[in-house]
């Protein structure tokens, strides 16, 4: 019986290889678009949160206690994003015809553990970052994406994920970087909240390192736009309606009244709305670009988030409308280039790169 024999056509495999390289090509080049839309949605909260009724909420004569100005508006202001950001994702969802998928799949195993991880990433991390933004401005960015360097070190104690030594000499990158933007805390000409700022953005870093290592196991059973909507979904809600009256009531403040006037307010809420516009393309991004360059590569370019945010902030808040306070000193700067390319080293082996290239002339 005679073998059957296959040939091969080398314009084919050529053709092959071009598409390919095109397609991880765009893939890299919509990561990287998902770090700078993280970027927006970082100025235009911030923006949002300085505008309209939030200018008295954080006057002097507000009658809001300290705790209140730090917490309440911290988680109010995340939960308007967090909601925004819903309320786009139900809509893309029904244009699209998804909304059925949507109620499916938020009632499954992987749908429950989506949810799991947005709580955690919603009122916890959102929250924190949001007061490390209040207190210490654009800075507090650069910690915040410490997250793929503490979902590594998460991922070895909880799910017994490997940390080799290459990845421990990322994050011994990225945790010097933050110990170069801590620095910046010591000395006279630095706001007094500093050190408190960079220490919630830190905690926001580890909350989204735990909701990095649960989110995949459920984006990798679920549609990355279906588990995207359950998360901003959860997001908002939880933020929304367990954390803000929380914290309303430790404050003794009317949270209800809060909500109504930060969803209302014509000023404000025009820029939530962008906010959150920017987080569901940041994250919808984020897992598209991961699925055609590959979840390694595609972190790496998602972690410029840490200097498309303090950029943002600067272009948007500092240079457009003038507000004091959003421009970071050169050591910051180099930090956060620094951290990305701890980031890199974290996701990927900087050799494949040459190997890639290797193939592509063989």
């Amino acid at each position: 019986m005679g073998e059957a024999s296959v040939a091969v056509n080398p314009a084919a495999v050529i053709a092959k290889k071009k598409l390919t390289t095109s397609f991880r090509r765009k893939g890299i080049m919509i990561a990287l678009l998902s770090g700078l839309l993280y970027g927006f949605y970082t100025a235009f909260m911030t923006l949002g949160m300085s505008k309209g009724i939030w200018t008295q909420w954080y006057g002097e004569n507000s009658g809001l206690s300290t705790f209140a100005v730090m917490y309440l508006l911290g988680a109010l202001g995340a939960a308007t994003t967090d909601s925004c950001s819903a309320v786009w994702a139900i809509t893309i969802a029904v244009i699209r015809g998804r909304f059925g998928d949507f109620l499916r799949c938020i009632k499954t195993k992987p749908g429950m553990v989506m949810v799991t991880a947005a709580v955690i990433g919603g009122p916890l991390a959102s929250t924190a970052y949001v007061v490390g933004l209040q207190l210490a401005g654009s800075i507090v960015v650069p910690i915040a994406a410490l997250c793929p360097a503490v979902g590594a070190i998460l991922g070895k104690l909880l799910f017994k994920q490997e940390l080799n030594s290459r990845m421990m000499l990322g994050i011994a990158i990225c945790f010097a970087a933050s110990f170069m933007i801590g620095s910046t805390g010591i000395g006279d000409n630095v706001p007094d909240n500093l050190l408190l700022g960079l220490f919630f953005g830190f905690i926001a870093a580890v909350c989204w390192g735990i909701e990095g290592c649960v989110c995949g196991y459920g984006t990798s059973l679920i549609d990355p736009e279906i588990g995207i909507t359950i998360r901003q979904v959860t997001a908002g809600i939880s933020n929304l309606f367990i954390l803000v009256p929380l914290f309303g009531f430790i404050s003794h403040v009317d949270s209800f009244g809060m909500v109504v006037q930060s969803f209302t307010n014509p000023e404000a809420i025009i820029w939530f709305a962008l906010a959150g516009l920017s987080a569901y393309l940041t994250f919808m991004y984020w897992y598209k670009g991961n699925a055609m360059c590959g979840a390694a590569l595609g972190m790496s370019c998602n972690g410029t988030f840490s200097f498309w945010g303090p950029f943002c902030c600067w272009i948007i808040l500092g240079v457009m409308f003038g507000y004091e306070g959003w421009a970071m000193p050169p050591i910051a700067w180099a930090a956060a280039l620094i951290m990305i390319i701890g980031i890199f080293i974290i996701s990927m082996n900087p050799m494949d790169l040459f190997k890639n290239n290797e193939e592509k002339i063989a």
